[in-house]
């Protein structure tokens, strides 16, 4: 009897790990991951539209999003096809009073070159990667617009300050913590130069055309500007190029070609929420990476849904870590443009240490202080010698920056010093 129920104990325990392999197996299975219901129910691209997008629940639109990329990659057979004609691509020329001088990539050099003192100082280019007609992304560009006017026509509001701040003090005008505290831009350093914007997002009319944008043959096209504009008398280590979005990988394309005619690199390319590139060619390297430029910087606010959690630079900061949206975004084209209106928090004077950061694999590493090496800024003011992944915490609301210093990591060395 002893033996009999040894055996049958023996035979249950065997059925029990068949069953378990078995059940461990099917989990490994693709059709688990997407079943072919959830593959019909994919929409067409022709059927994803930018008001469907903002309208959608954040985290559906996002896992959208992230299954019409992953099957894109299994037979490379989206191709991208769109390259926007340079007369079609608005450009405007921002001088420091914050007029705009508007024009087409065709020309835009030219009309550079004629504005009196362009290129004598810095010369940020940026290169839209969102449609204008996105309310968040008209939010996002203005704020970025009104900070560089603000920080290239910083001499002459400090002067009016200190005027204003005089009359103050003849009449015993007494000064609050709050306002000396806000009143930090007016010690900020004085900086000249030029702005310009590409507006490659107005062109991305429809989703369509968003996920078939040639990347690579866009980027040359841009690139082959730049070079026109070296040409004109603008050194290469003077230019900033800035790519939001999808264009951020333009911005990376754009380095390489300027680089392949040259034999120069641009000096620093930062990349908005750089985006999953949906549409791509097979056996091609292509998408923002290190070596594009001498230093190349992103800042990933919408990693699981249109951004890529993929590293696209020299230094990847991920505010709130990885994840499909930074706080206080209501869907995922207002995830993207997170990254551009922290950017512009940083450029702004007296804003540049907004965004400490902290090297760390993810945000629960960083609040438990399980960080790694020097606390670094994120924004226009990075220092160029960085290199890995920061972390840090971002508020829902603007200001954007907790300015107070990353929390204190068990392995902190220091600070890393801001680029000047």
């Amino acid at each position: 009897m002893m033996s009999l129920r040894l055996c049958l104990l023996a035979t249950c325990l065997l059925v029990a790990a068949h069953a378990s392999k078995d059940g461990f197996n099917s989990q490994l299975k693709p059709t688990k991951w997407l079943t072919s219901s959830e593959l019909e129910n994919v929409p067409s691209l022709n059927d994803i539209t930018w008001e469907r997008l903002e309208n959608q629940p954040l985290e559906q639109a996002a896992k959208v999003i992230e299954k019409i990329y992953h099957v894109g990659q299994i037979k490379y057979d989206l191709t991208p096809t769109f390259v926007p004609s340079p007369s079609n691509v608005p450009v405007w020329i921002v001088k420091s009073n914050g007029k705009k001088v508007e024009c087409k990539l065709n020309n835009y050099v030219e009309m550079a070159k004629a504005q009196p003192g362009f290129g004598e100082d810095e010369v940020t280019i940026v290169l839209t990667g969102l449609p204008h007609s996105s309310p968040a992304q008209k939010k996002a560009m203005r704020n970025l617009i009104q900070a560089y006017v603000q920080k290239y026509n910083l001499q002459q509001l400090q002067k009016n300050a200190q005027e204003q701040q005089q009359q103050f003090k003849n009449s015993d005008y007494d000064y609050t913590s709050s306002e000396e505290a806000a009143d930090q831009w007016k010690s900020a350093k004085t900086a000249s130069g030029d702005l310009i914007i590409i507006d490659l997002g107005s062109t991305l009319t429809n989703f369509k055309r968003y996920a078939m944008l040639d990347v690579q043959n866009t980027g040359a096209m841009i690139g082959q500007t730049l070079i026109d504009l070296t040409n004109q008398g603008v050194p290469q280590e003077i230019i900033h190029l800035i790519g939001q979005g999808i264009s951020a990988h333009v911005a990376g394309a754009a380095g390489n070609k300027y680089t392949a005619q040259t034999g120069h690199k641009l000096r620093r390319i930062t990349g908005l929420d750089p985006a999953k590139v949906l549409s791509k060619r097979p056996q091609t390297l292509g998408g923002l990476s290190r070596g594009d430029a001498d230093f190349v910087d992103a800042i990933h606010t919408s990693a699981f849904a249109m951004g890529t959690p993929i590293r696209c630079g020299d230094v990847d900061f991920y505010p709130n870590g990885p994840s499909t949206a930074v706080p206080g975004s209501q869907n995922v084209i207002e995830a993207v443009a997170r990254a551009t209106r922290y950017f512009a928090e940083s450029v702004r004077p007296g804003s540049e240490r907004n965004f400490p950061a902290v090297p760390a694999n993810s945000l629960k590493q960083y609040k438990e202080q399980d960080g790694f090496g020097k606390r670094a800024y994120m924004g226009l003011q990075v220092d160029y010698d960085l290199r890995g992944d920061y972390i840090l915490e971002v508020n829902p609301k603007s200001p954007f920056g907790q300015r107070s210093p990353a929390q204190k990591q068990a392995t902190y060395h220091g600070v890393h010093p801001a680029q000047n």
